[in-house]
């Protein structure tokens, strides 16, 4: 992976490729500073101080970003790349000269992944641009079969030409750059000590046991290709890399590392190609093309359902997955409850701390409702600093229960983020108001439901706040919501 705050903005780190920056730009109203980022696994999640001018590109490693985060993320980073390319040196002299058949597989990678990379270049900028948690560029593909055919230092001189590569079109910190491409190196290093250790790989596949000895090398091979990457990006996120360092912006969404397995496991079958038939091998840049734009398309259509700073469903996505739901729950005679979540005060974030520690209250806001809550539920931000949850298959007793936790859960958090000066500051014992309407009690369309729930939190916030209060009404209500 490799740094990309956009490969994401200018903050991030990356695993195949993951990088990741953050730039500001207003949401709905309530904050201005958003996070966006990418990684090879690239690694996209905001970090840095954004009241700080961005100095990405700077030639003089002084006056890199680097020295501006915090201790902890400054010492990470040196240690894992001194003692990375301690490793990476010590292979080098180890390995011997590389025999023509090698240099002539290395070529045909070298080709495969410069048409790769660049006939999508641009569709990887405007998906660094989009990304808010990691970001895969699918360069496995060519860099994962090189760990695996070729010699260690063949190996490095083809992370080095693809790296390079990027950097012209990535626009990245060049401290986040170079610790995604000595991450990535490493990694392609442990694979290929992985499947070394094997003994000889039979590449053919004609025999059962020998089919079944590579596919096993191969496996663990990509296990440790992909892990090592994800345990630098997230190491380096989780110290310091990311204003938000949630689970998701640390290690990436299901979908984000579901697609780097899957990119690996290209990277598998491009080495059987290079293995028995070369020129087949360039059926595999026109796979990757492809792979590149269905990935960007994919993106784009979670983009129109998810709200861009917290993670989870924006309107649109919330009501068409609610709509679901609720016509599941008709069907099958079920009970089912809407949360409308109201941080109280919000406004005073904002005046107090600035509109980024704001959208780092959001974030996290968001991550404590997907763990809050179970996989069924349906998370979404209405709007400002309001949340939903929809809670299929529920009784009225478990709801009020759920309600609370979420309060709780809440009340309980202490946010690391930013001053209007750009120090440390922590954000804590921030309250809720929660109005909760129950199907088909309250309301038997999504729109009556959202009425319910929103007249319950002002009542909440008219008794005092800090509450969770259920929709008055005992009857349906057929009323549009009141937002």
């Amino acid at each position: 992976m490799a740094f990309a705050p956009p490969e994401k903005q200018p903050d991030q780190p990356s695993r195949d490729s993951a990088e990741s920056l953050a730039r500001a730009t207003p949401a709905n109203g309530v904050s201005t500073a958003d996070a966006e980022g990418a990684t090879e696994h690239e690694t996209a999640t905001a970090g840095g101080n954004p009241q700080r001018p961005y100095r990405a590109f700077t030639t003089n490693p002084l006056r890199w970003d680097l020295w501006r985060q915090p201790t902890r993320l400054i010492v990470f980073v040196t240690i894992v790349e001194l003692c990375a390319l301690a490793g990476l040196a010590h292979e080098i002299a180890v390995a011997g000269a590389p025999t023509p058949l090698a240099w002539t597989r290395f070529a045909i990678l070298v080709v495969g992944a410069t048409i790769h990379v660049q006939l999508t270049h641009r569709q990887e900028e405007r998906r660094r641009s989009r990304i808010i948690s990691v970001h895969i560029d699918l360069t496995a593909v060519w860099i994962f079969p090189a760990a695996l055919v070729l010699p260690v230092p063949l190996t490095l001189l083809l992370v080095a030409i693809i790296r390079t590569q990027r950097w012209f079109t990535a626009r990245r910190p060049p401290h986040k750059f170079f610790f995604s491409s000595v991450s990535i190196a490493f990694a392609a290093t442990l694979a290929h000590t992985t499947l070394t250790a094997f003994g000889p790989i039979e590449w053919t596949l004609t025999s059962g046991l020998g089919a079944l000895h590579t596919f096993g090398a191969l496996m663990l091979a990509g296990m440790v290709y992909t892990i090592s990457q994800a345990a630098f990006t997230g190491g380096f996120l989780a110290l310091g890399g990311t204003s938000a360092p949630t689970l998701r912006n640390v290690l990436g969404s299901k979908a984000d590392n579901l697609l780097e397995v899957v990119t690996v496991g290209l990277g598998a079958v491009t080495a059987i190609l290079l293995v028995n038939v070369p020129p087949a091998v360039a059926i595999m840049a026109l796979v990757t093309v492809i792979f590149n734009r269905l990935a960007e398309l994919d993106q784009l259509h979670a983009d129109v359902r998810t709200d861009s700073k917290t993670g989870v469903f924006n309107m649109r996505g919330w009501s068409e997955s609610a709509e679901r739901a609720l016509s599941r729950t008709s069907r099958a005679d079920e009970g089912l409850a809407l949360l409308m979540i109201d941080l109280d005060h919000f406004k005073w974030i904002n005046d107090t701390y600035g509109h980024p520690a704001g959208d780092d209250v959001l974030r996290n806001i968001a991550q404590t409702l997907d763990e809050a809550t179970r996989p069924s539920d349906v998370v979404g931000r209405f709007g400002g600093e309001e949340f939903l949850v929809l809670l299929p298959d529920i009784d009225e007793g478990a709801t009020e229960l759920a309600a609370e936790r979420v309060r709780r859960a809440i009340a309980d958090l202490r946010i690391a983020t930013t001053d209007k000066r750009g120090g440390e500051a922590i954000i804590s014992g921030r309250t809720t108001s929660i109005g909760v309407a129950v199907y088909p009690r309250h309301g038997t369309t999504l729109e009556s439901l959202l009425h319910a729930a929103d007249t319950a939190v002002y009542e909440a916030k008219e008794s005092g706040r800090n509450q969770v209060r259920f929709a008055p009404r005992d009857r349906p209500v057929d009323g549009n919501a009141a937002h």
